[in-house]
């Protein structure tokens, strides 16, 4: 069996440093490994309408910047196949069907769906499309015939109710859809960056992002203004390393060479801790030094997708074959799930052998 990867992303804006450490980063790992048969990324603005139903042109305006985004961190369309979801019919078509296998009880029960309703303030007033999203998200996982899908951990119930469907649809109709696995970060500090007002999760509604596409200033300022530590109040206070945000973002993104080249007074991470933990030392030192790494690590990414919004047409046509490459295998599930559940009608001569051989014994 191949192996297959499906994932992806909402398009409500710009992606972030949470979303580099939590997906991004991966995905081109996975890219690169060589070890899966094909790896497909989707523009989920389909299902980013289902809550912003009164807004499309904040999905529609978006749909570029997170394709600019992934270009930049080293996606590669050679390698990998970008689609955007609303132009796969298919997926609405597969979505339908399999919404006969599922109780309204159990998508209510989904404690993502529960989580994002509340999140949303939608517990009075539910839009049938946003309830209706595990499903959805199996029929994206089942056209691609998806053998691994990275989520992070609060994902994991939607890909339990994906398994749950699939193993409806084989037990009625006959062994037609791939059984997928979801794949999780390895650590903890990859499932979910801080936000750098100290928020347990980095999202663009808390305004606590920092954008992959950040300009350095901005980023300067972003990092300038970080939670620390509050009781860290003078140089010589002793601070607490544990849950202060400029020592997360350097757990995940510090480099023995960034002390040489920036702090060469420390040889490494730990010795930092240590002299922040018995104290002299301010929160402004670790703010530069954050803020040089930061700008090293985001400068590249920044200037490649300047670089490809000057060649916008080629990241157009980057979406569209992609997508109709997508479309091809969509529907190739497509037409096993018609003919598993024999409503394939004019796929071939079978439904009219059947009928003749009916009205013939009249």
């Amino acid at each position: 069996m191949e192996k297959i990867i499906l994932t992806g992303d909402r398009p409500t804006g710009r992606l972030h440093l949470g979303h580099y450490v939590g997906s991004l980063k991966n995905r081109v790992a996975l890219q690169e490994s060589g070890e899966f048969d094909k790896i497909y990324i989707m523009i989920a603005d389909a299902q980013a309408l289902t809550d912003n139903f009164d807004n499309p042109s904040k999905v529609r305006d978006n749909v570029m910047e997170v394709a600019l985004d992934y270009l930049a961190v080293g996606i590669d369309p050679n390698k990998t196949t970008i689609l955007v979801q609303s132009e796969v019919s298919e997926l609405t078509e597969l979505t339908f069907y399999y919404m006969n296998l599922v109780t309204l009880s159990r998508l209510q029960r989904n404690p993502t769906v529960k989580n994002e309703i509340s999140l949303r303030g939608f517990e009075k007033s539910i839009p049938v499309g946003f309830l209706n999203y595990p499903i959805s998200q199996a029929a994206d996982i089942t056209a691609f015939g998806a053998t691994c899908v990275p989520v992070g951990v609060d994902q994991l119930p939607m890909i339990e109710q994906t398994r749950e469907i699939v193993h409806s649809f084989n037990n009625i109709y006959g062994e037609t859809l791939v059984m997928p696995e979801a794949k999780i970060p390895d650590s903890e500090l990859e499932q979910r960056l801080p936000g750098t007002d100290g928020k347990a999760k980095m999202s663009k509604s808390l305004g606590n992002c920092i954008y992959l596409s950040d300009d350095e200033e901005t980023i300067k300022k972003k990092v300038m203004s970080m939670y620390t530590d509050p009781n860290h109040i003078k140089v010589e206070d002793p601070g607490q390393v544990e849950g202060n945000v400029v020592f997360i973002y350097l757990d995940v993104f510090a480099r023995d060479e960034d002390f040489a080249k920036y702090l060469p007074e420390y040889k490494n991470l730990d010795e930092l801790k240590d002299h922040y933990r018995r104290g002299g030392l301010g929160d402004m030192v670790i703010k530069k030094f954050l803020n040089n790494i930061l700008q090293d690590f985001l400068r590249p990414i920044r200037e490649k997708r300047e670089a490809l919004s000057q060649n916008i047409e080629y990241v157009y046509q980057v979406l569209k074959d992609g997508t109709l490459d997508a479309r091809k295998q969509a529907s190739k599930t497509l037409n096993r799930v018609k003919k598993a559940m024999k409503i394939d009608y004019f796929e071939n001569d079978e439904f009219l052998k059947e009928i003749i051989a009916k009205y013939q014994e009249k």
